[in-house]
């Protein structure tokens, strides 16, 4: 029975640990204090899964199962290291029901957590990296694949991160109210870079779509998380409204064949037209509410792409001016190269590309990009060619390099539309 049911039940226990490792992480770390101590525990708990789920089946409530079964390893543990520090944390476990907790104290740890990874102490770099490790539950191959980064580079920045929280005494609590303007920004941040990890082709490198998948399913259920613990906060409904938008068109990024289908080019029937309703309606609520800022004015340029029937039917001024907007709240060289694809739509690639290249982006491949394609559109072949050769210098993912290798071959053909990654 055992064997017969082993694949199955593999199948079930890897699918509870994408669900619920991040919150079983987050229940124990607030039991236990230390973060290093509660994945070590889940962990336990999910090879335990494996060993004894074959025989006796998966329970009724798995992710219960979890964090119960964790508790007790942390408890055994405990008695194995029998210092005084243990003890406390031994009595404190011991005191604490077996029963699952409820879905809103759940919530409650892992906004705890989200807070504890995104701390100012640790660098940018080192606060997507521990989110992705311990409410994403990726492993570190994964998550160096996901960020274009070496393993050894990944797995230093995970231990890193843990001491220094556990050294700096980081608490294990969401800011004060007075706190959250400075705090919350860092945690907005890394949820939409996890997101554009995923959402962009080359954030995988070799294009395992099942990491990209996982990623922004990561993102956008943090930014719900976000939006239910915060729903005064319009920068989290404004990334919340973004996500939903940019996830309700991923699956027709990808053809039949597997080939990446820019925006102009995609099968609109094939978008989410749950997640295009509910991105639409919180970007109305908060023009309602009349205080823009940087999410929410991305979340309205997406609206207006996604209310389009037709890419031709786009309302590309719309899309400049909220451009025009983005570009006054946030200044950077990136929002610039954004707004001049939706310049070239409405005033044509030359002025465009004079905005392109006024830019300081060399080591940005969707520069690289949007040049080739104005320069096509210019009928320039050869630098149009020059800037493709460029742009797949800088792409590791094999299903973005053919579809840069084809635009390569058929320079001067209108825009993809798309631009660059979500940003």
């Amino acid at each position: 029975m055992a064997s017969s049911a082993a694949a199955p039940v593999a199948g079930a226990v890897a699918g509870v640990f994408r669900a619920e490792h991040g919150r079983a992480v987050a229940t124990l770390t607030r039991l236990l204090g230390d973060i290093t101590l509660a994945e070590e525990a889940v962990q336990d708990a999910f090879v335990l899964a494996l060993e004894r789920w074959p025989e006796a089946g998966v329970p009724p409530n798995p992710g219960g199962w979890i964090v119960t079964t964790a508790r007790r390893r942390a408890i055994d543990r405990f008695r194995r290291e029998s210092t005084r520090d243990r003890r406390h944390a031994e009595a404190a476990l011991l005191h604490t029901p077996d029963e699952p907790l409820e879905v809103g104290a759940v919530r409650d740890d892992q906004l705890r957590l989200l807070f504890t990874c995104c701390h100012p102490a640790l660098s940018t770099e080192a606060q997507v990296t521990l989110t992705l490790r311990l409410l994403g539950g990726l492993e570190t191959p994964q998550i160096a694949r996901a960020l274009l980064v070496p393993e050894a580079t990944t797995a230093q920045r995970i231990v890193r991160a843990k001491r220094k929280i556990k050294d700096a005494g980081v608490p294990y609590r969401v800011p004060t109210e007075a706190e959250l303007p400075d705090r919350l920004p860092p945690v907005l941040l890394v949820v939409y870079l996890v997101y554009t990890a995923g959402h962009s082709a080359s954030g995988a490198a070799g294009g395992e779509g099942l990491v990209q998948a996982e990623l922004c399913a990561e993102a956008v259920r943090l930014a719900r998380v976000l939006a239910e613990l915060m729903p005064d906060e319009p920068e989290v409904l404004g990334l919340l409204a973004l996500l939903l938008l940019l996830d309700a068109r991923r699956a027709a990024r990808r053809g039949p064949d597997g080939a990446l289908v820019p925006l102009s080019e995609q099968d609109r029937a094939r978008w989410d037209a749950a997640l295009v309703a509910e991105g639409h309606a919180v970007v109305r609520a908060l023009l309602r509410r009349g205080a823009p800022g940087p999410y929410q004015v991305q979340a309205a340029i997406q609206a207006v792409h996604t209310d389009a029937a037709t890419a031709a039917q786009t309302d590309w001024r719309q899309v400049l001016a909220l451009y025009d907007q983005l570009l006054a709240l946030t200044p950077t060289p990136v929002v610039a190269l954004n707004r001049a694809v939706a310049l070239a739509e409405v005033a044509g690639p030359e002025p465009a590309l004079a905005v392109v290249d006024a830019l300081d982006l060399p080591g940005y491949q969707p520069f690289h990009v949007v040049r080739a394609e104005l320069l096509g559109r210019l009928g320039h072949p050869a630098e149009a060619a020059r800037a493709y050769e460029r742009a797949l210098e800088l792409t590791a993912n094999a299903v973005e390099r053919a579809h840069l290798q084809r635009r390569r071959v058929q320079v001067g053909a209108p825009s993809g539309g798309e631009g660059p990654r979500p940003g």
